[in-house]
């Protein structure tokens, strides 16, 4: 476990981008033979939309992106926060620490962007995919990257989270991102024991429902624990869902200019 984490403080950029990239284009070439669903639309075009956000999370993060590996250090060297405190074996605060982390880097800052206004038209950007793939993971507008990282940083504070941990977090989040956006089918005796513990692709679909009261269920990444503590969780049938969001047209959604200038426009409904 030693060897294990000290890859992880040590993994080189090239790695991350592989695990980052890896990940999505294996999966991208999956939905070619396994779809969900067969969408009538341009695969290359619509990950291309996709893509474009995910380059300004990738320039976000090199450049808070050090602050954050920074805070990661502090609490080592000041023998900060709940790890640091409490002596475990290694392996139980790895454990420990990618599950908690998925609830202050993810339930938490998602849960928040479904209930606070202006958090949510920030997040309506990635819920205003009609085509739900494995790229619709990406799809983050630039604010709602803020969000997520502020609150991760709270959770590297609570945690005395060493750099390692955190990337190995980021790590397993970015390849539970992909296989739960993923359009594939899979079968519901897979599917379905793997919700139990964690995120499965047909749970999360429900999360892309176009209308509450599905939207707003299911925000882990990848425990669905943290779903079923907090009473959030659902299972329904992804055949029976439609994806985008009701309070905007359909055709907006591969429209960048539209897209970044939505948190911002007065005109478009929220619910709240």
């Amino acid at each position: 476990m030693e060897k294990f984490m000290e890859y992880w403080s040590h993994i080189p950029s090239a790695h991350r981008v592989l695990i980052l990239m890896g990940g999505m284009i294996f999966f991208w070439l999956l939905e070619g033979y396994y779809p969900l669903f067969k969408f009538s639309f341009n695969r290359i075009k619509h990950a291309g939309v996709n893509l474009v956000f995910l380059a300004t999370t990738l320039v976000l993060n090199l450049i808070f992106g050090f602050y954050t590996i920074k805070i990661c250090q502090y609490t080592v060297d000041h023998h900060f926060g709940l790890l640091n405190w409490l002596q475990w074996p290694l392996w139980v605060e790895v454990v420990i620490g990618v599950f908690m982390m998925d609830f202050f880097g993810q339930y938490m800052p998602h849960w928040l962007m479904h209930k606070v206004k202006f958090m949510w038209k920030f997040h309506m950007v990635h819920h205003s995919d009609t085509k739900v793939d494995v790229t619709t993971g990406t799809r983050h507008h630039p604010g709602e990257w803020l969000f997520r990282e502020t609150a991760a940083i709270v959770g590297i504070l609570v945690l005395g989270l060493p750099v390692g941990m955190y990337f190995l977090y980021r790590g397993c989040a970015a390849l539970f991102t992909h296989f739960n956006h993923a359009n594939i089918r899979v079968p519901l005796l897979v599917d379905k024991p793997i919700s139990w513990i964690f995120v499965s692709p047909n749970m999360h679909k429900a999360h892309h429902h176009f209308q509450r009261p599905l939207t707003d269920s299911n925000y882990s990444n990848i425990f669905s624990l943290w779903d079923r503590f907090f009473g959030t969780f659902v299972y329904v049938d992804p055949h029976h869902l439609r994806y985008g969001l009701d309070v905007l047209e359909d055709s907006t959604d591969e429209n960048l200019d539209y897209q970044f200038k939505l948190p911002f426009n007065p005109n478009i409904k929220t619910d709240y």
